[in-house]
């Protein structure tokens, strides 16, 4: 049985629609399977249909569970056409998986249906991951290590920053990695006060900071880890704020357990930095939920009210970025356990002086 595909049509009532037309890929591989770039889904609440292209009728075969499969010739066409033979009156579709466009020529097909969005429910279904997931998560995590150990080894003065991101790739796709999760952060000196600044042609610096962002893509899912390390000697400002961002990290991380509020754990870390005086150099949430996208639900930021729960997997990732001086940011993956959670990723979080 396909419990994940039977959570969803469990639900279809209460959502009020009749049929649940899925779009995006990552829902299409966390109910079927399928690891392909083209499909679609159709979910009624007592059958489900893939539909792909004739590219993928053997892979289909081989990937997709509990679903009956059919290849398309057109695909917006023919989903339209199979859903005007299920006579049904209110169609489901994922807001952020449709074009204006396909949206505007679905509607035209569809005979006397009303089309609803059904936005992040279907996300939130998937944010508690089961044991499988988290066994893939772990590699994923694993594969990243190769990442940030190959980046202590090559990391110094004089050393090109995306020469330093082109050395993580390679040994982390040597490794297995089936990709990279985004591209690969390597920030140095002042580009440090960038919270996402890619590998650029800057050169590394003597007694710099280099925050080394990085995910290893495995089987689908992903992995997201942040280590910030100084090159030669450190002066006692930069003892100060990594220290600040370390603390907040780890009283974040301390916070987290079923039932906190996601805007609670963020407060935490924020404050403790607010408090510490950089508070106006902490602008982004403290973290993100991680699967089989990079940046998925719940979202570790003070307008999240939700709980978290027991199984979600996501980021903590406090940081602080001074414009002309440079930045800090520590980050870790956690699950939530019964109790409170679980440090996923293994790298040490302590100063690294390389």
């Amino acid at each position: 049985m396909n419990l994940r595909l039977k959570k969803i049509q469990e639900r279809l009532s209460s959502w009020e629609i009749d049929i649940l037309l899925i779009t995006t890929l990552e829902n299409i591989s966390y109910i079927s399977g399928f690891t392909g770039s083209s499909g679609i889904i159709i979910i009624t609440p007592y059958q489900a249909i893939f539909l792909t292209d004739s590219r993928y009728a053997e892979q289909s075969k081989r990937e997709v569970k509990g679903l009956r499969i059919k290849v398309y010739n057109k695909q917006i066409e023919d989903v339209a056409s199979l859903i005007n033979k299920l006579k049904s009156k209110r169609i489901g579709f994922e807001g952020k998986g449709l074009t204006y466009a396909v949206y505007c020529k679905l509607k035209k097909l569809l005979q006397c249906k009303r089309l609803v969005p059904v936005s992040e429910d279907i996300d939130k279904i998937r944010c508690r991951k089961d044991v499988n997931e988290l066994r893939i998560i772990k590699k994923a995590i694993s594969l990243a290590a190769v990442g940030f150990n190959k980046a202590i080894s090559c990391i110094a003065p004089g050393m090109l920053e995306c020469d330093t991101a082109f050395e993580i790739e390679m040994a982390m796709k040597k490794s297995g990695a089936h990709g990279l999760a985004f591209d690969i952060i390597v920030a140095s000196g002042k580009r440090a006060a960038l919270p996402h600044g890619k590998a650029s042609g800057k050169r590394i610096r003597q007694s710099e900071f280099v925050i080394v962002d990085l995910g290893a893509k495995y089987q689908g899912y992903n992995s997201d880890e942040t280590c910030t390390f100084a090159t030669g000697k450190t002066n006692k400002e930069q003892k100060k704020v990594y220290q600040i961002v370390k603390d907040a990290h780890d009283k974040a991380i301390e916070a987290v357990r079923p039932g906190v509020k996601a805007s609670y754990i963020d407060f935490v870390a924020r404050d403790f930095i607010k408090k510490s005086g950089y508070g106006k150099y902490f602008g982004h949430g403290t973290g993100h939920g991680v699967g089989l996208e990079v940046h998925e639900w719940p979202n570790i930021s003070p307008y999240n009210n939700d709980v978290v729960e027991e199984g979600m997997v996501f980021t903590i990732e406090p940081g602080i970025y001074i414009p002309g001086w440079g930045g800090v940011r520590i980050e870790d993956m956690i699950l939530v356990t019964r109790g409170g959670c679980e440090i996923l990723t293994k790298m040490s979080k302590e100063m690294v002086v390389l």
